[in-house]
């Protein structure tokens, strides 16, 4: 949009948060859509919105268009972002969930990564307004062909509903009584914050401006994080499988938080090809915390969710990260331009607290290995 249409970077940059930000207020109120109607319905709605929203991108010539434009397409994408993880989880058994959030992570990571090549030969083959549009045209072809694969393939699961009681409330009230599960959302902001955002969003300015990386090592290591977590995300699901919940988060804190400590010794390296490989270690470290992380965290969300109340429950599970995606740079940031290091100290303690907070969690939080060993003792007396 600065290069083609001319708009100002200022501009440019808060169509962009247009966008995120649209996306993030529309995930709460698509959760209790999702608890009274179709989830395949407004997954497709969602899906359609982005559709015409990117598609408009490429036609627009004034910033008002181009804020119109984010409004849709971002409403679109917190819609159908929720819409489809309750339609996931709605369609597989509850043993198939870790795998079936791994799996939607790595073909997410996936799109992401094959679209960012696409998009790249795409504007590398001509800085003019014709591969601006097809561009935007195709980012919006693929909208709708998910929303017709959706249609064709994916069977609508039905909604669970109650009516609600004194003990029993079916909306965000029920939710925020739920003191276990905001315990467990709380703490997971700080893991994503210091673990996920730290990582992709202030991990490059540090590198650049405190170790002896060129631009081109630092892009090295973001291929070696994102290939590391394509190609590690399933596998790793078997070896959560086979650990507690609260292990397995209190493993994923103390990776978090020796990968950020590891950074600083990249600030004492004078050999680019050094400090590189310092930091394509760290990059692999991140990249585990972050699946074990996550094969982790979205199970059991939709575990602790009553039936009638998934869609809620994961709409605050995916603002969870709109959340944490402004807060890191934010924090970050700042610490960036008063004591870079404390980034990666302070980012290491804030993720030992988190974990400790939810080891402590012990068997107040669902765990399916629990619950099977918890079935094997009990069998003998049974029996």
């Amino acid at each position: 949009m600065h290069q083609i249409r001319g708009f100002s970077t200022s501009i440019a940059g808060l169509v962009l948060a247009a966008t995120a930000g649209t996306a993030a207020i529309a995930a709460p109120p698509t959760g209790g859509l999702l608890d009274r109607y179709s989830t395949k319905a407004i997954l497709v709605v969602g899906l359609l919105a982005s559709t015409l929203g990117y598609a408009g991108f490429a036609y627009v010539d004034s910033p008002w268009q181009a804020f119109a434009c984010a409004i849709v397409s971002g409403a679109g994408i917190g819609a159908a972002g929720t819409a489809n993880r309750t339609l996931t989880i709605r369609s597989v058994k509850r043993e198939q969930r870790t795998a079936a959030f791994a799996l939607n992570r790595v073909s997410g990571n996936f799109g992401i990564g094959s679209g960012a090549t696409v998009a790249g030969f795409i504007v590398a083959f001509a800085q003019r307004l014709s591969s601006f549009q097809t561009l935007y045209i195709f980012d919006a072809v693929t909208y709708a062909a998910f929303a017709l694969i959706v249609l064709a393939a994916v069977p609508s699961p039905r909604a669970e509903t109650v009516t609600a009681t004194g003990a029993n409330g079916t909306g965000f009230r029920a939710v925020a009584r739920d003191q276990l599960f905001l315990t467990v959302i709380a703490a997971n902001i700080v893991l994503v914050v210091v673990g996920h955002t730290f990582f992709s969003n202030i991990l490059p300015p540090f590198a650049r401006t405190h170790t002896p990386l060129s631009p081109a090592a630092i892009g090295i290591l973001f291929l070696v994080n994102t290939s590391f977590v394509v190609i590690a995300q399933i596998p790793a699901v078997r070896v959560v499988a086979r650990m507690r919940r609260t292990h397995a988060f209190a493993a994923a804190s103390a990776l978090f938080a020796v990968s950020l400590l590891a950074v600083l010794p990249a600030t004492l390296i004078h050999s680019e090809l050094a400090a590189t490989s310092l930091l394509a270690g760290v990059a692999i470290v991140f990249a585990i915390g972050e699946c074990v992380h996550t094969n982790v965290l979205g199970p059991l969300v939709a575990d602790m969710a009553p039936a009638h109340l998934l869609g809620r429950y994961l709409s605050l599970y995916s603002l969870t990260f709109s959340i944490s995606l402004a807060l890191g740079p934010a924090i970050g940031g700042l610490l960036l331009q008063t004591s870079p290091d404390a980034i990666w100290w302070g980012g290491a303690l804030a993720a030992v607290l988190a974990g400790a907070v939810l080891l402590r969690l012990g068997g107040r939080i669902p765990d399916p290995l629990r619950e099977a060993q918890s079935g094997l003792g009990s069998a003998p007396e049974t029996a």
